[in-house]
């Protein structure tokens, strides 16, 4: 504390002592001056467009100065130090790129075909609960961003809008995310109705049965929670409101904790189109998810959000993959943010990669303008690194175009 005091007396003395700081009007008048030019200069590095973006990392302080600060928070932060959130991002620095040079790259194809349906790249929108709560139209805007941009859309069962709306403004069926209620009867009811809405691809949330500690969101939540009655019955914590989760079930409401492969095989018998696990990140589980007759694995840690695991995605990827050996798909998403994220994720044997916080950023600043332009950045980006990396199509991005020196094991 002495320090500190000390050293900010010496750098006040200076100030006082300097030709320049008398020229302005003196200390007082400079750090008005400095403050003044600081905020200036913050407010101008805001995008004020989605064309004024140059990556998806640009779209992160425009949405925060226009979503609420209860659902910023939530979004935003991980669980117990953040430190899984870190991670997945940190992992992606630790994969390198080998370039093949001299390869004809006028022709550079990033779609992909999943599950019969093709795509115009094989980065999809993850699951996010209550898109609303970024902007008025949500998952439609979401939507519209998405058949514009040929993009894969995964719904979530905390849709704040029915999954009969977001197909039709999608144009074909998103893949639907399941939080499986706790009732047997609220899981049929609910896949009775996706599935007569045209869905017929499923993701089986494993990775957050018992609840998670937000401990950062608590801290940096507004103090004062009334305006949240208007969103959730009791405030945060609460469920939302029916009518902004229109795929609630009655009796369903929170994730099962007593989830298990039994219940696993049930959903199979009773799902008859595809089937996919979501949070599964080693090779033991991806060996269970063969065994059980599932048709792929999402290896995800729930952006962060679940437990603490500090282990990036990107790095329990090539082992679930290896398990796999190709007889289904493996997908990954947490902590990609760049084309060549994309393309370090499919060369360690991904076949498709999610995207959450940067959308919802695109989302939170300019709704479907701004969904729009960050799948722009990405696919753009995609498609230079291949160029540049020797790939002309997805399915010639192999192990051989990437290292992993500082991995362990």
């Amino acid at each position: 504390m002495n320090f500190h005091s000390t050293a900010r007396r010496e750098f006040l003395k200076f100030l006082a002592a300097s030709p320049y700081v008398a020229a302005v009007g003196g200390v007082a008048a400079f750090l008005e001056r400095r403050t003044l030019a600081d905020q200036s200069q913050s407010t101008s590095d805001v995008i004020a467009s989605p064309a004024d973006a140059l990556s998806v990392m640009d779209f992160e302080e425009a949405a925060h100065r226009k979503v609420l600060p209860g659902h910023w928070a939530y979004m935003a932060s991980g669980v117990d130090d953040d430190a899984t959130l870190r991670a997945n991002r940190e992992g992606y620095r630790h994969v390198q790129l080998r370039p093949r040079r001299l390869r004809d790259a006028t022709k550079v194809d990033t779609r992909v075909d999943l599950f019969g349906t093709t795509y115009a790249s094989p980065i999809f929108l993850c699951p996010t609960g209550g898109e609303k709560s970024f902007f008025t139209e949500g998952e439609i805007a979401v939507a519209r961003a998405a058949k514009a941009r040929g993009t894969l859309q995964f719904l979530s069962t905390a849709t704040s809008t029915g999954v009969e709306d977001v197909n039709k403004a999608l144009g074909r069926p998103v893949w639907y995310q399941l939080y499986a209620p706790r009732s047997w009867e609220a899981n049929e009811a609910l896949l009775r109705r996706v599935e007569a809405a045209g869905c017929s691809v499923i993701a089986l949330t494993v990775d957050n049965t018992t609840g998670r500690n937000s401990e950062t969101y608590l801290r940096t939540r507004p103090k004062d929670l009334a305006q949240c009655g208007a969103c959730h019955e009791g405030g945060p914590g609460g469920g939302p409101r029916p009518m902004t989760a229109p795929l609630t079930m009655p009796g369903g409401r929170g994730a099962n904790p007593a989830m298990d492969w039994a219940f696993v095989d049930r959903l199979r018998a009773f799902w008859k189109g595809k089937f996919i696990i979501k949070g599964i990140d080693t090779r033991e589980d991806a060996r269970l998810c063969l065994e059980h007759g599932l048709d792929g694995i999402l290896v995800s840690n729930h952006g962060g959000r679940s437990t603490e695991t500090g282990r990036a995605t990107i790095e329990a990827l090539p082992e679930v993959v290896a398990e796999v050996g190709g007889r289904i798909p493996v997908f990954v998403d947490g902590g990609v943010r760049r084309g060549t994220d994309v393309f370090k994720a499919l060369a360690l044997g991904a076949k498709g990669v999610g995207i959450g916080r940067p959308f919802l950023w695109g989302l939170g600043a300019f709704g479907q303008a701004g969904v729009d332009r960050v799948l722009e950045i990405l696919q753009g980006e995609l498609k230079l690194v291949m160029g540049n990396c020797g790939t002309r199509t997805v399915a010639d991005i192999t192990r051989e175009y990437v290292a992993t020196p500082d991995w362990r094991g």
